[in-house]
């Protein structure tokens, strides 16, 4: 399989697509105002705790409280003075298994209310976005994952994934590991992924100073704030995605913006050198989203119905308890010869099951996702589907199950989600329709305005320019998102009047020279 990482910033809005022979198979966005807090380490105060769930709510300074589960509790304020360096456990690469000794401050017995107060602050880290009407789920054993590593300063051992069979390799890393931490007193346990495997000593060290740095500065955050402060941010979104993603199959990785070009160059010369010529910096004036057909897969993925090449169609209904997709023959009818209508449906279903986990994968539905094809009358057929489905699903990252219900015809899919989907962060409740349906929100529509005066400024030749947009629209760019309006002047170099218009609609604007 051959991919291609497609990268489009504007300075207000990062947006990511992995292409996949060609087809767009993810999308990722960040924008500077609304960073996710995936991954974020917080100190936090305690301000419930619920026996009766074993859970307890904790303020982290978000809009909603987090939550966090009894399981999941370690004290670390007063684990930093009890860790010592030495052991050597084997481990997995997943930074959430072999925790080692810190689980036994959370053991099955321990209780919720012994194990924390009210008023009483604890440092936690983000392990599932706010989703919906759900605050943060937050976890207290902190991993921070690096290119080759897994760091997890409330834990006391080195491990090493199972998948480096070689025992002299295993042993070689082990000791560049403790070495490093004799030699600068480091604690907390590390776990040496796949791909540190073959690694030169330079690669593993560089992660291991990092977290050093970045451990120390963290904890000195802890020592100096007040809760609810964030301690540590997530890297950026290119920069995770090329640590957790980047493999010899990426044929190209073409960015749109010369400075975090320069940054990915840089980054990639560091982790992959190897792969540095194949960093492309895209200069055409055409916006790249569309050089490379992913702005028309980001509409298609905003709409409820996604129609098939053979002429069905597939309907997506996303609530927040499920998500609901309906299979129909839509305008396919088959072949007009007698008796083949269950050929007919079967074509279907399978061109169905795979655009599902595309769309799935696309626009990163989670949760319990319920699959309703045509019904057939054959239980080979039906196995056959259910069989294409789990192949498709094989290809998604997010670990994910497939189950059959077989009297009523359905399949259940359960996958796991730790972000909004690409809908809820691209569009927001529609005014016109009392939140029955979406609009693309304000911000998404100013970044359009921004790539299409771009597109279109240069055969501007008056000095003066009218933007006729909705009123919201205007308010949002005199306000929080006036930033878009000085780029826009500055490339342009021409006066740009803002006028609000009642009569459009929220998502139209109108250029005009004056």
């Amino acid at each position: 399989m051959t991919k291609e990482m497609i990268v489009s910033s504007n300075g207000h809005e990062t947006i990511v697509a992995i292409l996949e022979d060609d087809v767009v198979a993810e999308i990722f966005v960040e924008r500077e105002r609304q960073r996710g807090v995936f991954g974020n380490i917080y100190k936090g105060r305690v301000s419930k705790v619920l026996p009766g769930m074993q859970s307890a709510f904790v303020d982290i300074g978000l809009e909603r409280h987090g939550f966090l589960y009894v399981s999941d509790v370690v004290n670390t304020i007063e684990e930093f003075k009890r860790l010592e360096a030495g052991d050597d456990d084997e481990g997995e690469e997943d930074g959430n298994k072999g925790r080692g000794k810190g689980r036994d401050h959370a053991a099955p017995e321990a209780k919720i209310e012994d194990l924390l107060k009210e008023g009483q602050e604890i440092l936690v880290q983000v392990a599932k976005e706010p989703l919906g009407t759900k605050g943060a789920r937050l976890n207290s054993y902190v991993t921070m994952p690096g290119r080759f590593l897994v760091f997890m300063p409330t834990v006391d051992h080195v491990g090493v994934s199972r998948k480096i069979d070689s025992r002299e390799e295993r042993s070689r890393l082990r000791g560049i590991v403790r070495e490093f931490r004799d030699a600068h007193g480091f604690t907390g346990g590390v776990i040496i992924r796949t791909a540190a495997g073959g690694r030169p000593k330079d690669d593993i060290v560089s992660d291991l100073a990092y977290f050093h740095r970045v451990w120390n500065e963290i904890r000195h955050k802890v020592e100096t704030s007040r809760a609810p402060a964030v301690v540590y941010r997530e890297q950026s979104l290119v920069a995770k995605l090329l640590r957790d993603l980047l493999t010899e199959e990426f044929a190209a990785i073409r960015i749109d913006n010369e400075q975090e070009y320069q940054r990915v160059k840089e980054l990639i010369e560091r982790i992959m050198p190897s792969l540095a010529p194949r960093v492309k910096l895209y200069t055409k004036e055409f916006p790249i989203f569309e050089e490379y057909g992913v702005q028309a897969e980001i509409d298609k993925a905003l709409r409820s119905k996604v129609w098939l090449k053979s002429g069905g169609s597939i309907v997506i209904n996303q609530t927040e308890a499920l998500v609901a997709i309906d299979v129909n023959t839509g305008r396919y009818v088959g072949k007009r010869t007698a008796g083949r209508l269950e050929d007919t449906i079967v074509k279907t279903n399978l061109e169905a099951a795979k655009e599902i986990v595309q769309q799935i994968r696309l626009r990163d539905l989670g949760g319990i996702i319920v699959l309703d094809f045509i019904d057939m009358e054959e239980k080979k057929n039906r196995q056959k589907v259910f069989q294409a489905l789990e192949q498709e699903l094989r290809k998604d990252r997010a670990p994910s199950k497939a189950v059959q219900v077989s009297d009523f015809g359905l399949i259940i899919v359960t996958r796991k989600r730790v972000k909004q989907s690409l809908e809820r962060v691209l569009t927001e409740p529609c005014p016109y329709c009392s939140g029955t349906g979406v609009i693309k929100s304000s911000s998404t529509i100013c970044y359009e305005i921004l790539s299409e005066v771009k597109k279109v400024g240069a055969d501007v030749e008056a000095q003066n320019i009218l933007l006729r947009v909705n009123p919201d629209i205007a308010r949002a760019l005199k306000e929080e998102e006036s930033a878009v309006l000085r780029d826009l002047k500055d490339s342009l170099h021409k006066e740009i009047t803002i006028k609000p218009d009642v009569h459009l609609h929220h998502e139209q604007f109108d250029l005009m020279a004056i």
